[in-house]
């Protein structure tokens, strides 16, 4: 998922460092599959080996998503057919392994989505405000959060991606449309002399 982008004010040191976390950032999404790409559509499989891989990939997964200026990533964004995601919960690193919500809300709410693998595309999606997930850590730990707000989001759209769902399934039909217009490859027309 994609944090929303901050109006910030730099002098010219902080330029230079803003210059450095842009291109950071922009490596980090090339890295990330992208809308069109038909792993994004595929189903993630439970995860049984709790060894130095898992360890590897929720480390790469954490750091990707931190420098793409995101707030969650799921291993099917990276290419991975593992049902595991990293996200952030209130300022500190989280990361659920075959996660599953065993509660949600009946309080929904719309908010706008934004999606690492869409990118500049931000849609309506309506979520439960707040769900309990479970599943384990990376070592294979039981974990049992109670989310609200944000992170309940949040774990919603992770978990779809682990499905193989998009937030454009999730939004209304005008949304998806307009959102489809521009995840459509643009025609690149030479110039007329």
């Amino acid at each position: 998922m994609a944090e929303p982008e901050q109006d910030h004010t730099h002098d010219q040191e902080d330029d230079g460092q803003a210059l450095e976390r842009e291109a950071r950032r922009l490596l980090a999404l090339s890295r990330i599959r992208q809308y069109g790409d038909g792993v994004l559509r595929m189903k993630a499989r439970a995860v049984s080996s709790f060894d130095d891989d898992l360890q590897r990939l929720v480390a790469r997964m954490t750091a990707l998503m931190h420098e793409a200026n995101g707030v969650g990533l799921a291993a099917t964004q990276v290419g991975v057919l593992r049902s595991v995601f990293v996200f952030v919960d209130d300022g500190d690193d989280r990361v659920l392994v075959n996660p599953v919500i065993t509660k949600r809300s009946s309080d929904m709410e719309i908010d706008d989505e934004g999606c690492l693998s869409l990118r500049e595309v931000l849609v309506p999606v309506e979520r439960s405000t707040a769900v309990t997930i479970e599943g384990t850590d990376a070592t294979g730990a039981p974990v049992r959060l109670e989310l609200e707000l944000a992170s309940a989001r949040i774990v919603q759209h992770e978990l779809d991606h682990l499905d193989g769902v998009l937030i454009i399934d999730r939004t209304d039909a005008e949304s998806r449309r307009a959102a489809l217009g521009k995840l459509r490859p643009q025609p690149v027309l030479g110039a007329i002399y």
